[in-house]
């Protein structure tokens, strides 16, 4: 049973209660009649992880609404597996979001409801894990059995579409296909595309006119985010030639290590819906593998993003590298090296979660988005790999940080890492959510 109250790192007693109560306010709050907005200015559509992790903490609060967000979110999956990354709510205007539905330009899904208007991008594969989480929370069978066959169409397309560069792990062709849009992770990749602003002439960046724009990605690199999603876009979305026809195609660790988790999950789901659970474990372990083969740099001890046009990792040191910590038939020595990594001075110098990005770069920025502020998804992962490799006191040591930051700041969408503000958009869904998880 969880105590009244613990300790911040200033040892402040946090009122855990009142920290439940705000959270839960949030979800109220961001609720859409069939799925939950990350929030109410930013981001007035439903997003793809979004989805996922807001689901696992509404489990605990209203699991009606956990599976009914899923399953909204699945009814726009595409014929040929993927998830987009945002579904259009046809209520929100065309001037409220960009880029919007008439960018992306997407046609009706066939034998879909005819509203039903997507982006044409993925994000990571977090849904499986969902289900299987609110599956324990508030079992459901039947939703189980619905959503089964879809997440493993959308693996499928995942696995045998996106896997660019031949290996068996999944290639992103767009950086806000990892999640960690701006992250310095993909800054070499993108610096051999052209940044050519005058496309912002064209098109208003709309988060710019609600965030604050020092926190959010600089103009070149939004010109660039344009001109890949142009490209992918006029090709009709396809993935064949990618190497040839498209700019930016790399293998993401955090990407793919929530790809292998995802087998995992329908590993246990298809033991509940009567499927064999062997092939998926087995993928598992072959992803696994093949990411410590391929990711992995025994000299920095993280896993780095791979650039499948150059065959080249970046050297950047992101929080992405220590993502696969997530995964249990890691090498002990790899997950050891990882444990070790996020308690060094790059990653853990202050009692306060774990930042985006190197705290030692010479380009790291407090502020900006993904390039050093604290984001709690990411934390909430990285606390399941200390857990499942045997590290205890460092997984509670990450809850407690988590609670305390957003007790004192608030369920903002990220955090200043030396400070502990709440920077980017306010009453965020996902924070709210899996501090939900984080009480439970």
């Amino acid at each position: 049973m969880e105590q009244a109250s613990t300790e911040d790192h200033d040892h402040q007693p946090i009122d855990l209660d009142r920290l439940r109560r705000t959270a839960e306010s949030v979800l109220r709050g961001n609720w859409s009649g069939d799925h939950m907005v990350p929030s109410r200015t930013l981001y007035p559509h439903q997003w793809s992880w979004d989805a996922a992790f807001i689901s696992i903490g509404l489990a605990h609060v209203a699991p009606d609404r956990a599976w009914r967000d899923l399953r909204s979110l699945f009814t726009a999956q595409w014929p040929d597996g993927r998830v987009p990354h945002i579904v259009f709510d046809p209520g929100v205007s065309e001037k409220d979001y960009f880029p919007g539905p008439a960018f992306w330009d997407v046609p009706p899904l066939p034998g879909g409801p005819s509203h039903i208007r997507t982006t044409g991008i993925v994000q990571p594969p977090v849904h499986a894990l969902a289900a299987r989480m609110i599956h324990r929370v508030a079992p459901d069978v039947e939703e189980l059995r619905w959503l089964y066959p879809r997440l493993v169409a959308q693996q499928e397309y995942l696995l045998k579409q996106r896997d660019a560069g031949g290996a068996g792990l999944v290639s992103i062709v767009h950086p806000w296909e990892s999640g960690l849009d701006n992250s310095p992770s993909w800054d070499e990749a993108l610096a051999r595309l052209p940044a050519d602003v005058r496309v912002l002439d064209r098109y208003q960046r709309r988060d710019v006119q609600v965030a604050v724009a020092t926190h959010r990605p600089t103009n070149d690199d939004y010109a660039r985010y344009i001109a890949l999603a142009t490209s992918y876009r006029d090709n009709g979305y396809q993935d064949f030639d990618l190497l040839e026809r498209h700019g930016f195609v790399v293998e993401c660790p955090a990407f793919n290590a929530l790809t292998a988790d995802a087998e995992l999950a329908l590993a246990e789901i298809a033991q509940v819906v009567g499927a064999d659970p062997g092939p998926h474990r087995e993928r598992a372990a072959e992803i696994t593998q093949t990411m410590v083969e391929r990711l992995f740099d025994p000299g920095t001890g993280l896993f780095h993003v791979f650039d499948v046009r150059t065959g080249k990792r970046s050297e950047a040191r992101c929080v992405n590298g220590l993502m696969p910590l997530i995964l249990p038939e890691l090498p002990q020595e790899v997950a050891a090296s990882l444990a070790a990594e996020a308690a060094s001075g790059r990653f853990g110098l202050s009692p306060l979660p774990v930042p985006s990005y190197d705290r030692t770069a010479p380009d790291f920025d407090p502020l900006r988005y993904w390039r050093g502020p604290v984001w709690i998804n990411v934390n909430w992962l990285l606390r399941r790999g200390f857990a499942e490799h045997g590290y205890a006191l460092q997984a509670e040591a990450l809850r407690q940080a988590m609670l305390s930051v957003v007790d004192r700041s608030g369920c903002f969408e990220y955090f200043h890492p030396i400070t502990g503000e709440g920077i980017g958009t306010p009453e965020f869904s996902w924070t709210a959510a899996l501090v939900l998880d984080l009480l439970a």
